[in-house]
């Protein structure tokens, strides 16, 4: 990468379903968008293995399998794809600096995907099993434990939210909490102690995921007594919280109370930086899902494209304002 490189018209930091479907929506925009995917490119999906509740995969789809397609279908429309990580961004004046491992981007405009991490148990085996037993999303995943008996770690309104949501399929839940109260609101408190599926480990730990190609059950350490014991089960629902991978933009972009990406208005994806926008989980603490990413992605490259017309600096598309219309030759 060449620090002369010209100013890019677009710049889509992230590479999960909200960069690449911004990188699809930019591309047939002809913005030629660059996506400064990551080292690790390809978002939370790649550490999935059966994605089924998306649009378009009838028999469901391995999650790194669908991130390399949509990957596929960003770069056919145009889209230059890096696999390298951004160090530092400078949003004070136009064009934008981003600093990265390889060198200086410049850009007119930036739509910023880096989604969310969610929080680990940090116990050992976890990381290894993630995917195979060990998982962060009951929507995605609860479907594949009908009939099994699993657990469900955290104690905020996400874990009893998770463990009430699971008694549609697992045959029994086990809320594990490292407190004697939990920190859930009382309705749901209320909901999941009068659930007959649902019983609590109180002031307990998770110290380790058992299992070999598959999660067999939790090694579990009384936080009071320090008295260990094992607990067989089938999975795992980690709801200990979610990180927002914002502190690249910390100082420059407003952050809200938990750390996410400040919504400037209830419509668009504009952030408190004009020509900066924010798509996907980075933004979304509610849903957290590929296809709400997803939409945020299309909003976002909309966004910009407007916004970079509006200064002058972009062609009005020739495509129309309806983008999914095919282009008719007389």
């Amino acid at each position: 990468m060449s620090a002369q490189e010209s100013v890019r018209q677009v710049v889509i930091i992230g590479s999960g379903p909200a960069g690449f479907t911004a990188a699809i929506y930019a591309a047939r925009a002809t913005l030629e968008p660059l996506v400064l995917g990551g080292v690790y490119w390809g978002g939370q999906l790649v550490l999935t293995s059966d994605v089924e509740n998306y649009p378009g995969y009838p028999d469901g789809v391995l999650g790194p399998d669908m991130m390399a397609e949509l990957r596929t279908q960003a770069e056919r429309f145009g889209a230059e794809v890096r696999t390298i990580d951004v160090t530092r961004v400078d949003f004070r004046e136009r064009p934008f600096v981003l600093e990265t491992d390889e060198g200086t981007v410049r850009a007119n405009s930036v739509i910023i995907a880096t989604g969310a991490s969610a929080k680990r148990m940090e116990a050992a085996g976890e990381e290894a099993m993630f995917g195979r037993g060990v998982s962060t999303c009951a929507t995605c995943d609860g479907w594949f434990y009908r009939d099994k008996p699993i657990a469900v770690v955290g104690g905020g309104d996400s874990a009893l939210e998770e463990a009430l949501f699971l008694t549609r399929f697992a045959s029994h839940i086990t809320v594990i909490h490292r407190r004697d109260a939990l920190r859930a609101s009382k309705v749901l408190q209320q909901r999941a102690f009068a659930n007959p599926k649902i019983d609590f480990r109180w002031n307990t730990v998770v110290e380790k995921v058992l299992g070999d190609e598959r999660v067999e059950g939790l090694q579990l350490r009384d936080t009071v007594t320090g008295a260990e014991s094992e607990l067989p089960l089938a999975g795992v629902f980690v709801a200990v919280g979610h990180q927002p991978n914002t502190a690249l933009f910390a100082g420059q972009i407003d952050l809200d109370a938990a750390g996410y990406i400040a919504r400037q208005d209830g419509e668009t994806t504009a952030t408190n930086i004009p020509g900066v926008f924010a798509a996907g989980d980075v933004r979304d603490h509610r849903y957290r899902q590929a296809i709400t990413a997803a939409g945020d992605g299309c909003k976002a490259a909309m966004d910009a494209e407007r916004w970079l017309e509006a200064q002058g600096v972009a062609e009005p598309n020739l495509m129309g304002e309806i983008y999914d219309m095919p282009v008719v030759s007389s």
